[in-house]
């Protein structure tokens, strides 16, 4: 069953009406919330931690308490300006990074060992398509998403719908690529879509900056805009999310105004 979301804003404006959001049969339930003075940009997880990243900072926590194991920090003059989403894989963190706000927009994945929490390693996209907001690894490649603004750290002529998700080779080779349907820009705003990550159910799960839902996408069976399956409502304030490795159907999301990484569980309706 699907419902549809008015747009009455636009149409206030004097705009035409954005495009339905397509709703159907899955929600979230909170499960609980691990605080975290570092809960600004995105989580992520592996088998027995969660990690909270913010700009220039990771903070370590154990999944089952919340306590604070590690962290790691960095300087505020030193090269890394702006983390995003992340995904641990085989004992890495590999975080998507950008200038944002700056101009032009530079952007690189980097990563750090989660046993030490040190700075390991980097791959530097340099100035590309927009900046780099969240990586994933799925189907035997790499996924980043490039955002593009309509305001603050936007590229003049450019606006959100700009925002591109594009698959990579493991030598960092495009391989693909894909837009946003204009429903879901229309709810970027000025801003742009800030996480995303693969679900166990094969679907891509994207957000926005700031509003708390979650879109569920799939890739087209021809064309280059994604398609979107439903959205959902999540307790979020957009930025980045995170599938837990071994809890199936366990979402980690940021509410940014508490310091909290919260942890819920899809159901079906």
């Amino acid at each position: 069953m699907r419902y549809v979301l008015a747009a009455a804003l636009v149409l206030v404006l004097g705009m035409p009406p954005a495009p339905a959001l397509p709703t159907g049969d899955r929600a979230f339930e909170e499960v609980r919330r691990i605080r975290s003075d570092r809960a600004r940009q995105a989580p992520a997880a592996d088998t027995a931690h969660v990690y909270a990243i913010d700009n220039r900072a990771i903070a370590k926590h154990d999944k089952r308490t919340g306590a604070l194991v590690d962290s790691w920090e960095g300087d505020d003059d030193g090269p890394i300006i702006h983390l995003n989403s992340g995904i641990v894989l085989d004992g890495r963190l590999y975080a998507a990074h950008s200038n944002y706000p700056g101009l032009p927009m530079v952007s690189s994945i980097e990563v750090f060992d989660v046993e030490t929490m040190e700075h390991v390693g980097t791959h530097s996209f340099g100035i590309h398509e927009g900046s780099a907001t969240w990586v994933d690894r799925h189907d035997g490649s790499w996924w980043v998403a490039f955002a593009n603004y309509g305001g603050r750290g936007g590229q003049p002529g450019r606006d959100p719908s700009w925002t591109t998700v594009e698959r990579f080779d493991d030598e960092w080779r495009v391989t693909g690529g894909w837009i946003f349907p204009d429903e879901v820009v229309a709810t970027f705003e000025n801003m742009s879509n800030s996480g995303g990550a693969w679900g166990p159910d094969g679907h891509l799960y994207v957000t926005g900056h700031d509003a708390p839902m979650l879109f569920e996408m799939r890739l087209p069976s021809a064309g280059s805009v994604l398609d979107l399956v439903q959205a959902i409502p999540v307790k979020a304030e957009g930025q980045g999310i995170a599938w837990d490795p071994v809890e199936a159907g366990t979402l980690y999301t940021i509410l940014r105004s508490g310091r909290e990484i919260v942890v819920s569980r899809m159901v079906e309706r």
